[in-house]
């Protein structure tokens, strides 16, 4: 179909989940998608932002259904507080994977996992296998599949890092956040075949948002203003505003088009229009024994067993 960020399709009835929803890309991807009819859930650890985002959202859609949920993507204790309340909702459609910590170093998460590793790896393990039974509920209910929705990054076409050891952290931040969205698009792509493969109404797809930058990201009170801390990138002028970064994942979660498996990403790498691409075979196809690896390492990291048995009478 031809994509019009502007012109979304409807989503009334629909429930939305986004992690990191209080700033950024997180941020105007749950606006897009409350503009065009969804109830949206903010799920982010401070709730005073959350109360900034919420009315951010309500100034400029007045009548839209935002609600809130905490979450501390560091503590798996937090992903499955979150996770019980997710779960008392009427529906939920899609949820978007987009939050998690941008510097590590030596810091851990509460559980003592490498902390890039643990909120933007080990917490989404966690959340998905404490809400599937859910998700996969709703695609029985409602005839469309739900939509797990993980956000990569260009990073990981540019650096290829092994998975060998998923733990393994590199010292460096931007080593070790291309290779938690590299273990990410292999988890992403193992939980699409095997949702796949046992016919459950889940779709899990993966977007990457090219760049987008403080400079050219429309003012938001709270949100993105005077108040707010300002980030210098040296790829602004090559760059797009985090509203416009946020319209691969908005596509993923939105586009009645969209499957299992796809990947979304800026036509012109860094910025653009949101286009489906082929995903990197190392990651799409990895050998199935780095699959089934990474798969369980993550699990016993997260402490769960994802719930793929699920049947409609949950």
């Amino acid at each position: 179909m031809n994509w019009d960020p502007a012109h979304l399709p409807d989503q009334t009835g629909r429930t939305i989940v986004i992690t990191g929803s209080t700033a950024g890309i997180g941020y105007f991807a749950a606006e897009q998608v409350a503009a065009a009819g969804a109830e949206v859930v903010l799920a982010s650890r401070s709730e005073p932002k959350m109360q900034l985002a919420r009315a951010s959202i309500l100034e400029r859609i007045p009548g839209a259904v935002v609600q809130t949920v905490a979450i501390d993507l560091a503590s798996l204790d937090s992903v499955t507080r979150a996770a019980e309340e997710l779960r008392t909702l009427p529906r939920v459609d899609g949820i978007l994977l987009n939050g998690g910590a941008m510097t590590g170093g030596n810091a851990a998460t509460v559980d003592g996992i490498p902390l890039i590793l643990g909120t933007h790896v080990v917490a989404n393990v966690r959340l998905i296998a404490d809400i599937l039974p859910s998700l996969v509920a709703n695609g029985q209910a409602n005839g469309s599949a739900s939509r797990i929705v993980h956000t990569s990054t260009g990073f990981v076409q540019q650096f290829r890092v092994g998975v060998d050891d998923v733990r393994a952290t590199p010292r460096v931040s931007i080593a070790a956040y291309t290779k938690a969205k590299t273990v990410t698009e292999v988890f992403a792509f193992e939980l699409h075949r095997r949702l796949l493969e046992r016919e459950l109404p889940v779709a899990s797809l993966v977007v990457r948002p090219g760049v987008g930058v403080d400079a050219k990201t429309p003012q938001r009170a709270g949100i993105r203003d005077r108040s707010t801390p300002y980030q210098r990138n040296p790829y602004t002028p090559w760059a797009q505003g985090k509203d416009t970064a946020a319209w691969s994942a908005v596509r993923a979660l939105t586009d009645p088009d969209a499957q299992s498996g796809d990947y979304y990403s800026p036509a012109g790498r860094l910025r653009g229009l949101p286009v489906k691409i082929e995903p990197l075979a190392r990651t799409f196809t990895p050998p199935t024994e780095t699959a089934a690896s990474v798969w369980e390492q993550l699990e016993e990291l997260a402490g769960v067993r994802i719930p793929l048995d699920v049947t409609a009478g949950f």
